[in-house]
């Protein structure tokens, strides 16, 4: 495969256009979350939500019909092909982003959430598939790597930006920019993203492998193991995202600090993606896994003490810098954890990674939103859930890896999986 894209029609997309593009594509969806982290507490006012915690749900309608969009996209994708799938999600995902917009009340807001997450499914799901079917080997692994850091950036400046437009108009205008945002990527794709499934590779539209992948994978002790490992801890990444404004704006006070001290969460996280880059083809996905959930566990219950010992109010450098350090080990599982559940099902690559993504977003949604809801004005609702659900997944991967851990070699994947989604 060479480096530029096969012509549509007739014109060539430079690797630089196709690295941006892939990148901007996979972002749409972190932007979609953080972006509006600043104005839930807005949006809940201005909708007449008496009840603080109900105003998280527009975060949780979103991520919980993200993960159940991408169960169908991958093998809608290998029917009809890459583009018009991708362009159908991204239409959807920009007309209910300004439907979100101008809604004028909750229930509609969080129906125009739930469509634009379907429509961002898309937009995952077709994104990798576009690098798997253009570039092999090293070479697509280097266009992850590249889109990766494109990716990465956005949870660090997209809180930021949505404090920035809060001065200057209400959430309405958040939704709005996301929206445009959503058009340009669409006529970007339009114009000169070409179709990269051949006809050759196209298969016949049936529900059967959807239903298969999802028996292989709960049938395979490692795949549902790490999956549900995975969607355990992503689930405290989760309830941390749907109270962070509470947290920081109502418990601790910072104000119109928080997109900052926000952004340098995810700063933590990039960092931990680069380095684990760096080191996992060296170590191994067990040993830089393992050790990671052991040190996101033992951080967790170290915080879940103090909190208690504090009734629940952990003085914030405590509280800042314990989390820096769980969510720098978050890139480590996310991951590898996604590559461990998907290593022996190679033969079933494509619709099984579909499966695992959305069993994980899922399972993550559902228990971020207990946690988020449980919001009482501390931090130990919070520091709880982190303990419980940390446990369980340290429990569940002892037993996927039969009381072993670290020492296992892993086998080096012939393709590069997503990275783990920041805050």
């Amino acid at each position: 495969m060479s480096e530029d894209l096969a012509a549509h029609p007739g014109a060539r997309m430079p690797h630089a256009e196709f690295v941006a593009m892939v990148a901007l594509l996979m972002a749409l969806n972190a932007m979609s979350i953080d972006v509006i982290l600043p104005a839930l507490q807005q949006m809940g006012e201005s909708l007449m939500v008496a009840d603080e915690n109900t105003r998280q749900l527009p975060i949780t309608a979103y991520i919980a019909f993200f993960g159940l969009s991408q169960i169908v996209y991958g093998t809608i994708s290998d029917h009809f092909g890459r583009r018009p799938v991708l362009l159908a999600g991204l239409a959807i995902y920009v007309i209910s982003s300004f439907g979100a917009a101008l809604a004028g009340d909750f229930t509609t807001l969080l129906v125009m959430r739930a469509i634009q997450g379907i429509g961002a499914g898309a937009t995952r799901v077709i994104a990798i598939s576009v690098v798997r079917d253009t570039y092999g080997g090293r070479k697509m692994a280097s266009v992850m790597s590249l889109a990766m850091m494109v990716f990465m950036a956005v949870p660090i400046i997209a809180p930021i930006g949505g404090q920035g437009i809060l001065l200057f108009a209400d959430w309405r205008a958040i939704l709005a920019v996301i929206a445009l945002f959503g058009l340009v990527m669409t006529v970007w794709c339009y114009l000169r993203l070409p179709e990269t499934l051949a006809d050759e590779n196209r298969r016949p539209l049936k529900t059967g492998p959807v239903l298969d992948a999802f028996r292989i994978v709960v049938t395979n002790s490692v795949a549902s193991g790490y999956a549900i490992g995975s969607g355990l801890v992503f689930g405290c990444m989760l309830g941390f995202l749907n109270s962070a404004q509470q947290i920081y704006q109502q418990t601790y006070g910072i104000g119109a600090l928080f997109p900052l001290v926000f952004s340098i969460s995810a700063v933590f996280i990039a960092i931990g993606s680069f380095t684990n880059s760096r080191l996992v083809e060296r170590l191994g996905m067990r040993l830089l896994s393992h050790g990671a959930l052991v040190v996101f566990t033992a951080m967790s219950a170290l915080l879940c003490v103090i909190s208690v010992i504090d009734q629940g109010h952990v003085p914030l450098w405590i509280f800042f810098s314990c989390t820096l350090v769980t969510f720098s080990t978050l890139a480590f599982m996310g991951t590898n954890f996604n590559a461990l559940a998907l290593d022996p099902l190679g033969h079933v690559a494509g619709t099984a990674s579909s499966v695992v993504s959305s069993l994980q977003t899922i399972l993550g949604g559902v228990l971020g939103a207990i946690i988020g809801l449980a919001y009482d004005g501390t931090v130990f609702p919070l520091t709880l859930g982190f303990v419980i659900l940390s446990l369980f997944s340290f429990s569940i991967i002892i037993m996927t890896e039969r009381n072993r851990l670290f020492g296992r070699l892993d086998s080096k994947l012939a393709h590069p999986l997503p990275p783990v989604e920041g805050p």
